[in-house]
């Protein structure tokens, strides 16, 4: 029997650890955020592969592929602590074993862009959750930054979205224009997620869901990971608190269903200082305070918190541990089968 679940849907610790050299990355991963995701008492971590500015488009491919090895040098130097899974079953066999399970990810697919035909080729690699799109415009679809265009999927990314359901891969519409999650939505024929969104009708940004939206993704049995980024949880973000983070738990919780709220932190605070630019200074152009984080909320080993005020806000426990872990465990369990 699977003990209780700690999710985490969006953590880009791997462009921190893909920095240093490649014989520090299992050393590095367990010095410096091993013991943070203990303290949090996450053992399911989904490991996005974002590529930066600097490595578009050329060194696209080459990056992802870095990236995706880092992960697996991570999993292969600390095999007492965690496991890279890609099936419900070794989920479920790493958490028991009380290792963290990593699932990979990958964030707009920047290396593969129209080249459906390598879809399968990162599968096979271990991801099993992606998007197609990020702030702008890909040869799949158009990111939440381009809403005013108006357009959904282009037929490259119809196509890339029929491929991930045939392979088993989740379709994660975090980041994709409006237009573009309607036409997924529309399309899907099995449970798509929001990696790390959170609510637009308590902070009006175009990368958060509205209601309509949150309601869709619940619709296909899917889960939203709501995003602790300060700034998509409040319009001054440096005034952003643990209390704007349960209420976007609450809103989604409410509108989506119980069974359709998850944590996706997509915590940027350590990554952010440990990364030079010119990723930082790209990220800042988008007009985001990224440098404002949830005072307690830095990083993964703040997540307790979150447990903390759920319950202290009366919620029972068993609709707590299924936001904080329990539903996206579910949903892999399903999708991941």
């Amino acid at each position: 029997m699977t003990s209780h679940v700690v999710a985490d849907t969006h953590n880009d610790l791997l462009m921190a650890v893909s920095a240093r050299p490649p014989d520090r990355w299992a050393e590095f991963f367990r010095a410096q955020w091993l013991p943070q995701l203990r303290t949090g008492k996450v053992n399911l971590q989904v490991l996005p592969v974002f590529i930066s500015s600097e490595y578009r488009p050329e060194g696209s491919l080459r990056q992802t592929l870095r990236m995706i090895e880092c992960a697996h040098v991570i999993a292969e130097g600390n095999p007492d602590e965690v496991a890279l899974c890609t099936d419900a079953a070794q989920i479920d066999a790493a958490v028991d074993a009380g290792r963290i399970a990593l699932v990979l990810a990958m964030e707009s697919m920047p290396g593969i862009d129209a080249s459906v035909e390598l879809i399968p080729t990162v599968h096979r690699l271990g991801v099993r959750i992606a998007s197609i799109a990020h702030w702008g415009r890909t040869p799949l679809a158009d990111g939440s930054g381009e809403d005013a265009t108006g357009s959904g999927l282009t037929s490259h990314g119809v196509e890339a979205l029929k491929e991930m359901e045939r392979l088993g891969i989740l379709f994660d519409v975090s980041h994709l224009g409006a237009s573009g999650v309607a036409h997924v939505l529309e399309l899907a024929t099995k449970p798509v997620m929001a990696t790390h969104s959170s609510a637009r009708a308590l902070r009006d940004h175009h990368r958060n869901l509205t209601d309509e939206q949150l309601r869709g993704v619940a619709g296909t049995g899917g889960v939203i990971g709501v995003n602790f980024l300060a700034a998509f949880l409040t319009e001054n973000a440096r005034e952003a608190t643990l209390d704007h983070v349960l209420d976007h738990i609450e809103h989604i919780a409410g509108v989506a269903g119980i069974d359709h709220v998850g944590l996706g932190p997509d915590f940027m605070d350590e990554v952010r200082r440990d990364l030079t630019p010119p990723c930082c200074e790209n990220v800042t152009s988008t007009g985001l305070d990224v440098g404002a984080s949830v005072p307690g909320l830095e990083g993964p080993s703040g997540l307790p918190l979150v447990t903390e005020g759920l319950l202290a806000r009366g919620l029972p426990e068993a609709d707590v541990h299924k936001i904080v872990g329990g539903n996206v465990h579910r949903l892999f369990g399903k999708a991941l089968a």
